[in-house]
């Protein structure tokens, strides 16, 4: 189970809020740099992608999913770190269903392992509930909770 296995990793990170969405991102995988998942190459790395293709790592409103091509810089294992913010960050100020307030950061060194992360994060992701729920998160406890959920 996903949100299990974020938290016995310590891959999770709870904020008020960030000053912007360059800043959300960096935050969003220091989770994964704490355990060497990754370095600080690939936030920038994503942030760089972002500026070149626009906000694809928002799925949706409140949702986003910040990640960079699988063994790319600075991953050095495969994981998903979340991150819950308070308020929201913007990464169109023109579009308010580009603002992501819960963050699951991907990174991939090893094909399957991404496929199957894939999986479990989709499998969460379509759990309305559970989304739901993801809002309202404000510490690890909260998260635990949520465990029994998915």
């Amino acid at each position: 189970m996903l949100l299990k296995k974020i938290i016995e990793k310590n891959h999770y990170l709870f904020l008020d809020s960030v000053d912007s969405w360059q800043e959300a991102i960096r935050m969003s995988c220091k989770p994964l740099e704490a355990d060497g998942t990754v370095d600080k190459r690939y936030a920038e790395l994503i942030i760089e992608c972002v500026n070149k293709y626009g906000p694809y790592i928002v799925l949706f409103e409140n949702y986003a999913m910040p990640h960079s091509t699988e063994n790319a810089e600075g991953v050095n294992g495969t994981a998903i770190g979340f991150m819950k913010l308070e308020k929201p960050v913007s990464f169109d100020p023109n579009d308010p269903s580009k603002d992501a307030k819960v963050f699951f950061t991907l990174a991939a060194a090893n094909k399957d392992e991404h496929v199957e992360n894939m999986q479990a994060l989709f499998e969460m992701l379509t759990d309305e509930a559970l989304l739901e729920a993801l809002l309202q998160v404000k510490s690890v406890e909260d998260l635990q909770a949520l465990t029994v959920m998915k």
